[in-house]
């Protein structure tokens, strides 16, 4: 292949070259890491919501005594913590490509699917 061919085919945004390196590979991470967050969100909500179960069991047979603002706060800290996990993966998703649009795309179709 001549140079001047091979300089056409890095130009040219509708190449299948360009196409998989730019929005392929990006779109795919996006989409594992998006499907797996989903499911560790899951995950999370379910042991979180099985250890509030199991503290409200304990403070009705008198074993525990639980203050509600701590709960709250508790609650709060969990929200925010999973509200800067998020920021983090879209801004490092953002990276593979100049404006992030596969690997952040592909983030939320995975997320959409999980």
């Amino acid at each position: 292949m001549s140079n001047a061919l091979r300089s056409d085919v890095s130009n040219d945004i509708f190449s299948e070259a360009f196409l998989l390196s730019n929005l392929g590979a990006p779109f795919i991470l996006g989409m594992a890491v998006g499907y797996f967050t989903k499911k560790m969100l899951r995950t999370a909500l379910f042991l979180g919501g099985a250890i509030v179960v199991i503290l409200f069991v304990a403070e009705y047979y008198h074993l525990i005594n639980i203050d509600n603002l701590a709960l709250e706060n508790a609650a709060m800290a969990a929200a925010d913590a999973a509200k800067e996990s998020g920021s983090f993966m879209r801004d490092r998703l953002a990276v593979f490509t100049s404006r992030g649009i596969g690997g952040t795309s592909g983030f939320f179709v995975g997320f959409k699917l999980g």
